[in-house]
């Protein structure tokens, strides 16, 4: 390993220099070298303007080697700086800085560490793609798979439906089918939140009115919410609405998934509650089911949840759920702008 110089010590040694070698000089020029002038003449000297003219030297030479010193610091550290700051402002990794290995001075050292960051930021990013692109390979080829088992044994509930079997079995087999559609349509929210995390699914936003698309979205459940029996209370301004910029479909699945899940597993609360204030800026949908904690609930709204706040966060938007015995409130609304977490600590941490 190339053995470090210190830079404050290179500048503490100019300036010994500078300090005491002219008066040593003085003193053997003095001492070892005949004077031209006579000691007459020499009384007529000032001795005080040549003492007055060296120190004048001394200092003028202190001052303008610290400027430079200085000057070259702040610029080495302005560079360092502007790769940092420019980083930021862009919400991406900075570019690695050049870094005099001869030298290696404590702003060099500086500049590896901070080249050393970069290369392992760069380095976890790549495996967490490369690993990101296994679990969505993995997911779909899985999701692909099951399907065919499931096809298979809905036929032999269909082939056993026909036979004459006790209200005991009726029972089971209605049962196993309604369990092989739950594991159908976890298979497809798995599969869709695969696809939405790679890309594969359009993303185009624009300036959307979110009391109209609401108000289709709820138009086109309400007969499914009254066949259940479930009472719809709605408050949506006629009149009044305001703008997002978000993609419609986007917008049109997380409310989908919202209302599919009441119907799921907060159907027994008999009530939903969806509401739109213009003067916030957000929706609310609302139920009387058991809750968010109850396990029917969580074990089968995880996927499509995960699926909406992401499509959310990419709309810039974001969830907040309340959840109890009593019923769970779901509050969308607009996200807090937020940097480059990684980016940040980084700088922070410099």
């Amino acid at each position: 390993m190339k053995q470090t110089k210190s830079l404050f010590r290179r500048f503490l040694k100019g300036h010994f220099l500078f300090i005491f070698f002219p008066p040593i000089v003085l003193i053997f020029l003095s001492a070892f070298i005949e004077s031209p002038f006579n000691e007459e003449e020499l009384n007529k000297l000032n001795y005080f303007y040549v003492v007055l003219l060296l120190f004048g030297f001394i200092i003028v030479a202190f001052v303008v080697i610290s400027w430079i010193f200085f000057l070259r610091l702040r610029k080495r550290l302005t560079r360092l700086q502007e790769v940092m700051s420019f980083s930021a402002n862009n919400n991406s990794f900075p570019k690695p800085i050049s870094v005099q290995r001869d030298r290696m001075d404590e702003i060099d050292q500086l500049g590896s560490s901070f080249n050393w960051m970069i290369q392992q930021l760069e380095d976890s990013r790549k495996r967490e793609y490369e690993e990101e692109l296994l679990r969505h390979r993995l997911i779909a080829n899985l999701s692909h798979d099951l399907r065919t088992p499931l096809t298979i044994l809905r036929g032999h509930i269909t082939r056993l439906n026909k036979e004459a079997i006790s209200l005991e079995g009726q029972n089971s087999l209605t049962e196993m089918n309604y369990t092989i559609t739950r594991v159908g349509d976890l298979m497809d929210d798995l599969l869709s939140y695969t696809l939405l995390t790679s890309g594969k699914h359009p993303f185009g936003p624009i300036s959307t009115d979110i009391g109209r698309l609401v108000r289709a979205s709820v138009a086109a459940w309400y007969p499914v919410f009254e066949e259940k029996e479930i009472q719809v209370d709605v408050d949506l301004p006629a009149e009044e609405t305001f703008y997002w910029k978000a993609d419609p479909k986007w917008m049109t699945r997380v409310l989908d998934n919202l209302f599919q899940n009441i119907l799921r597993h907060a159907a027994e609360g008999k009530y939903v509650h969806i509401m739109v204030d213009v003067e916030k800026e957000q929706i609310l949908v609302a139920d009387r089911g058991p809750g968010m904690d109850n396990s029917s609930y969580g074990r089968g709204a995880g996927i499509g949840l995960s699926a909406s706040n992401y499509m959310l966060k990419k709309m810039k938007l974001k969830a907040d759920f309340t959840s109890n015995e009593n019923g769970t409130r779901v509050v969308i609304g607009r996200a807090k702008p937020k940097g480059n977490p990684e980016l940040n600590s980084m700088i922070t941490g410099m």
